[in-house]
């Protein structure tokens, strides 16, 4: 294990965009370039990234330009539509919809595993197998379930209100962040002082800084700009959550305005390379101004969009165009792993599809994530009977608590890890660390759910208090 472990640092792990695998990445494919690690090369030298991805991106649209039969083309709705006053949302007020739920939790569950076992529990998670992962689910979803809750507060109780939640849950968000911070410093001072090699976890969790100069780096963890490894999800989400009120004020003029403007500021980012910095000298590895168009699109779903994506997505000749894009996205993926493979893929295909970045959410990325959810709606509709069953309840419940679940998933992961890597663990250990940590994750949702209907209860309970006193006087 420990040849292994030594070897793993910030670009094996799943929220984070690079991964060194093959000759690729090592500078050996066309150009010399490598497909994952390249616009970093680029941001870090030139200064102007996203141009392969930019340019992908143009030729997609030119292609589906010429491709779309001109009689379809006609068949658009008229851009002098009505704008929508309250939209149709996804899911009918005081219902619940459980596959949010299930796959939420499902995403926080492969997430834990790919953080506490990055080179041997990874190939049993969506990880290894195309271009995206469960970093993908909980951002949409997310998007999803935020303007579920918070745009039905927004448009029945107006602007101000809707706002005030918004912001509200973004300082819960941040609060939770900060909790994360100081738990996982403190886990790895721990762990630095027990182990024989402190500077592994030191530099494996990128926190040398903080050590030599820790009132610096404190004031800039407040700020967002300095965090461990594994920590970069919830400040993304802090920020998209910022704008939450802005998209629903969006889509009160228009249905579509949010989608479209925030399609165009992902093509700008692509263009002019926006991005945001880290502390001292990095930037940030889930780009906002990339990310914010996969939770824009979630909120869109839950405003409507989804209802009316509902024909194609039921098209028999759109699950099989996604089944064969996955297909395909296997086989480039397994090019990273088993390198004699690489010789079946055309160069002129290699230079087309290469770079494909995380950090700016690459358009394959989204795409295969887009054929995921066409496949998991096609087999998991929304009365499937397996949604009520006891085994997908752990999974329900943990995607109902997502960032207690998250915060607690990546505290556990680095406990796990560096068990792990200490133990020299085989891969009997792996599993038990692995299915002990979910364990943990579905114990603390059970918790919580004890917790909330001890607390509604207590509630339930003052009311009907109040109301007697006000009847005897």
């Amino acid at each position: 294990m420990c040849e292994v472990c030594t070897c793993r640092h910030r670009i094996f792990d799943v929220l984070v965009p690079e991964r060194r695998l093959n000759s690729w990445e090592q500078g050996g494919g066309p150009m010399g370039r490598s497909p994952i690690l390249g616009i970093h090369r680029a941001r870090a030298g030139s200064g102007v990234t996203g141009r392969p991805q930019y340019r992908r991106l143009i030729w997609l649209a030119a292609w589906f330009a010429r491709s779309y039969p001109k009689s379809k083309r006609h068949r658009v709705a008229p851009a002098s539509s009505p704008p929508l006053a309250t939209p149709s949302f996804a899911v009918a007020k005081g219902e619940r919809e459980l596959r949010l739920d299930f796959f939420r939790g499902l995403a926080l569950w492969l997430i834990y595993i790919d953080h506490v076992s990055p080179d041997v529990l990874t190939w049993v998670t969506i990880r290894n197998y195309g271009f995206s992962d469960a970093a993908e689910v909980f951002i949409f979803i997310s998007g999803f379930t935020a303007a579920l809750v918070y745009g039905r507060a927004t448009f029945e109780a107006g602007f101000v209100i809707g706002t005030a939640r918004v912001l509200r849950r973004v300082w819960q968000i941040y609060t939770a962040h900060l909790l994360l911070f100081l738990v996982l410093m403190a886990e790895i001072a721990f762990v630095t002082t027990v182990s024989e090699k402190p500077a592994f976890y030191i530099q494996e969790m990128e926190v040398g800084e903080f050590f030599k100069q820790p009132g610096s780096e404190m004031i800039q963890a407040l700020l967002l700009r300095f965090r461990p490894l594994n920590m970069d999800v919830l400040p993304l989400y802090v920020v998209l959550m910022a704008f939450l009120p802005l998209v629903l004020l969006l889509a009160r003029l228009h249905r579509d305005l949010p989608l479209a403007l925030s399609a165009g500021l992902y093509v700008l980012m692509l263009r002019y390379d926006l991005h945001l910095s880290t502390y001292p000298d990095g930037f940030w590895s889930f780009n906002p101004y990339a990310w914010q168009l996969l939770f824009v699109f979630g909120a869109w779903c839950a405003l409507g969009g989804g209802k009316r994506l509902s024909p194609i997505l039921n098209s028999r000749s759109v699950l099989w165009l996604a089944v064969a894009y996955l297909c395909a996205a296997f086989f480039v993926t397994m090019t990273w792993y088993f390198p004699s493979l690489e010789r079946a893929i055309p160069g002129w295909v290699a230079r087309l599809i290469y770079p494909i970045n995380k950090t700016d959410l690459d358009i394959l990325r989204f795409a295969h994530f887009l054929a995921l959810a066409a496949v998991a709606l096609r087999f998991v509709p929304g009365d499937w009977a397996g949604l009520r069953s006891a085994w997908a309840r752990p999974l329900i419940l943990c995607g109902q608590y997502s960032l207690q679940i998250f915060a607690l998933g990546v505290a556990l992961s680095f406990a796990g890890y560096a068990l792990l890597t200490e133990l020299d663990a085989g891969v009997m250990l792996h599993v038990v660390v692995g299915a002990g940590g979910i364990l943990i994750l579905y114990g603390m949702a059970r918790v919580f759910t004890w917790y909330k209907w001890a607390m509604s209860g207590r509630e339930r309970a003052k009311t009907d208090t109040s109301k007697l006193i006000t009847q005897d006087a």
